[in-house]
């Protein structure tokens, strides 16, 4: 039912006095009414969808472009359609028009403020101005504001740096009470996943670069004396690589064979001892027992022969090689003998028959030869340039090696790697070549330039020492696993041809074609040893302190 000229007058003036409202709360200026004109009431108006790009008409040449128009000209020249006219454009048109809204919602921003909102709806008009929270967060007395204790702390700490310790010491008190609920350190970090780094090992190579590390938590290098601490008499020693002359027991007493004789050096109180041997044999090998009571004696016709120091008698003599006996070692109450026939026999000194076993393996004869400290596994060498690692339950070696290129005689297990072992050839080889005796196979390896006479283990340092014949003569300390070369100790004016280390594992004696007997202290150490008897440990190094 179209309406009537008083209802349209009415809406006409509601619709001023919202405009007016309007115009009153906007943040811009309208623009002038009288200069813009005004739109075709039949054209009919589109609603724009905010937060879509808006796309502008593109206008004609014959037709000038439309003036802006105010939001009180447009608002007012706005008409309700009737239903009448609504009934005719819908049956003109396939597109139903949309029914009018509400005038606020008519309130278009102008074109040319600067804004990204579209539309002035009702709730943006009528929304309060908000307000700034001003009120400060309130603790109780006891229970303080870490945030800003611990700001006061730094400023306070950094300007008076000497009373820093007392502001910090609650947090240092709360650390160490956490740290002691988790069950870590105090200075270590809960949450570490990486591995620490390894230890830096001082060598005396590193002499030259303790000046830079002045002032850092680094350990001194270790100081190695170049110059025998003693030096004894050894005359008509036998000049043959392939014998094994010398061994320093438990007892801390020194046994060295010269010729037809065996001399005792006690190192406690530097007295001399002489075994009562009397036969015409010439002595090729001596082998403590592992208490030191006991001395095998090997000779030169293939004669094994074991001796009581203390009442200086021999308990027996077991025969059996074709040949010589150079070399002896002990596994327990089983001593075996490596001779110049090539071959390895094993004697139970308790048995009536004391031979158990025997091993052929080498071609040559047999120059080199240690049991591993458990007993489990043999190693031996000979003048066949051949390695062999037996296991104690069998007869056949278990590994065999054939690196070097001369005599091995020179064979060490080590004390802190049960499974490794060295070996050390003659002179036309000039290496030690390391075994790893579970596999068989080689870990490192070493080219010294002189003959390897005999290889020593430290106890209480990774280092290994290693004796020379021709050409240099000299004693040589290496580190392990680097291999690198500590020191080189000009020893003898000829080659050395055997050695042997204290029982507590400092002092180094060696025996030397030039008669003489030297004692070198190699590994000094703090008094720490790793070792099942710690008042025994504590005697032998009380012993071995100073040599008599």
């Amino acid at each position: 039912m179209p309406k009537s000229s008083l209802d349209r007058e009415n809406g006409e003036g509601a619709a001023k006095a919202r405009a007016s409202l309007v115009d009153g709360r906007l943040p811009f200026k309208p623009i002038n009414a009288a200069s813009a004109t005004t739109r075709p009431s039949s054209a009919p108006s589109k609603q724009r969808n905010p937060l879509k790009p808006q796309t502008r008409p593109a206008i004609s040449k014959d037709k000038q472009p439309m003036q802006q128009q105010s939001l009180f000209s447009t608002l007012r020249t706005v008409k309700p359609t009737t239903s009448a006219s609504s009934d005719t454009k819908k049956d003109s048109t396939t597109k139903p028009t949309k029914k009018l809204l509400d005038p606020h919602s008519m309130l278009q921003r102008s074109r040319s403020a600067h804004s990204k909102c579209d539309k002035v709806v009702k709730d943006w008009l009528n929304k309060p101005t908000p307000k700034k929270n001003s009120e400060k967060p309130q603790y109780d007395r006891h229970i303080p504001n870490h945030n800003s204790m611990a700001s006061l702390n730094y400023h306070f700490a950094k300007a008076t740096a000497e009373t820093s310790q007392y502001l910090e010491h609650g947090a240092q008190t709360y650390r160490e009470h956490i740290a002691e609920v988790v069950g870590i350190s105090a200075n270590k970090r809960i949450l570490d996943f990486g591995t620490e780094p390894p230890e830096k090992r001082a060598t005396a190579l590193s002499s030259n670069n303790s000046a830079k590390n002045a002032g850092a938590n680094v350990a001194p290098p270790r100081r190695i004396l170049t110059a025998p601490e003693k030096t004894l008499d050894a005359p008509y020693m036998t000049d043959d690589f392939y014998l094994n002359l010398l061994d320093w027991s438990n007892r801390n007493v020194v046994a060295i064979a010269l010729d037809k004789s065996i001399y005792l050096w006690n190192a406690d109180y530097g007295t001399v001892k002489t075994l009562a041997y009397e036969s015409d044999e010439a002595i090729t090998g001596v082998k403590w027992e592992t208490n030191g009571q006991f001395l095998a004696v090997g000779t030169g016709s293939g004669d094994t022969q074991i001796w009581d120091v203390e009442a200086n008698t021999k308990l027996r003599s077991m025969r059996g090689h074709q040949g010589r006996v150079g070399v002896l070692s002990w596994n327990k109450y089983m001593v075996s003998s490596g001779a110049r026939d090539g071959s390895i026999w094993h004697h139970d000194v308790r048995a009536a028959q004391h031979k158990v076993s025997e091993l052929d393996g080498h071609e040559d004869e047999v120059c080199g030869l240690e049991w591993r400290p458990d007993g489990m596994m043999l190693a031996s060498g000979g003048n066949d340039n051949i390695v062999h690692l037996w296991d104690a339950r069998s007869t056949k070696p278990k590994y065999t090696k054939t690196n070097h290129s001369g005599a091995v005689k020179a064979i060490a297990w080590c004390p802190w790697d049960t499974n490794l072992v060295a070996t050390g050839g003659g002179r036309e080889d000039t290496h030690i070549h390391f075994w790893n005796s579970s596999h068989g196979g080689k870990v490192k390896s070493v080219h010294t330039g002189s003959q390897v006479t005999s290889l020593l283990w430290s106890k209480h340092h990774r280092e290994i020492v290693s004796t020379h014949g021709f050409p240099k003569n000299q004693l040589t300390v290496w580190g392990y696993p680097a291999l690198n070369r500590i020191v080189d100790i000009p020893g003898h004016e000829s080659r050395i041809l055997h050695s042997a280390i204290s029982p507590d594992g400092q002092v180094v004696a060696t025996a030397a074609a030039d008669e003489n007997l030297k004692f070198w202290r190699i590994f000094e150490h703090d008094g720490k040893q790793i070792i099942n008897n710690k008042d025994r440990a504590n005697v032998l190094m009380r012993r071995s302190n100073s040599l008599r």
